[in-house]
């Protein structure tokens, strides 16, 4: 199994340090998201990549629908991946839903992550009474309809969102890998994602966090950072990014290199 996994989510060990650290991509794109990540920190770090099983760089036959119905599949692909390449130690850093499926890996095998570093983390979307996630429920469905109406349509209106930033070049690679999506696949991840809520489970992670948020992201606001602060069990702390956005690895990397090493070097 774990060849076979390793070959179908392209993972890659790149870099020549001994530190061991694990970059883990969010909705919509694919461990390319992180190559100028990828340029800075090999010369010292051993670096993990991999691709969700959703992203469009995998071949959509692996995407089992029956089974990555919650965050927990793609926790069990991520400790398989890491079992594989024989890793027992590990900083991972985790975006948007990697960061959540970070946070499950930590609470079942806190012993293999030195710390999580967590972008743009969100543990739920959708308001409540008591927190606020930045997204009405009635939002959400409208967001799942248009995906479902037309693809390229919501495509070529969200990831300019998403980007926030006026960088047109990570506008339009991060089009490229939604458009690399399967729409079906897509709109499934997507609904997983924004329903889930996994407020109940923070207090169980033990393992030290750094919370990296951009000033102003249109998915997730200032509030859940503070949220994520306030309720993580173990030692944390919160790093505001001077940038607007959802995908600081591409829109800003040379800036989140600088968050990346003072949060390593904790």
């Amino acid at each position: 199994m774990g060849s076979a996994l390793l070959d179908a989510l392209n993972v890659r060990v790149v870099g020549s340090g001994e530190e061991v650290l694990v970059l883990a991509h969010g909705f919509g794109t694919d461990q390319s998201a992180w190559h100028s990540i990828v340029l800075l920190f090999a010369p010292h770090y051993r670096i993990v990549l991999y691709d969700l099983v959703c992203a469009g760089s995998v071949n959509p036959d692996y995407f089992d629908f029956r089974r990555y119905t919650t965050l927990d599949a793609y926790v069990d692909d991520v400790l398989n991946i890491l079992d594989a390449l024989g890793v027992d130690r590990c900083a991972f850093v985790g975006h948007s839903v990697s960061a959540m499926i970070g946070i499950l890996a930590s609470i079942r095998r806190p012993e293999l992550f030195t710390n999580l570093i967590l972008i743009g983390a969100s543990p739920r979307f959708l308001n409540d009474s008591d927190y606020h996630g930045g997204f009405e429920e009635g939002e959400i469905e409208k967001l799942f309809s248009a995906m479902e109406a037309n693809y390229e349509a919501w495509v070529n209106g969200f990831a300019p969102l998403a980007v926030g930033a006026d960088v047109p070049t990570a506008v339009r690679e991060f089009s490229r890998t939604l458009f690399n999506m399967r729409p079906d696949i897509s709109l499934f991840v997507a609904r997983t994602v924004f329903n889930s809520d996994l407020r109940g489970v923070l207090g169980f992670v033990k393992v030290p966090c750094c919370i990296i948020q951009t000033a102003k992201d249109v998915s997730v606001p200032a509030s859940v950072a503070e949220y994520l602060r306030t309720h993580l069990g173990g030692r944390n702390t919160v790093e505001i990014m001077r940038t607007e956005g959802h995908l600081p690895h591409l829109s800003a990397p040379a800036l989140l290199a600088h968050h990346l090493r003072r949060a390593l070097a904790r």
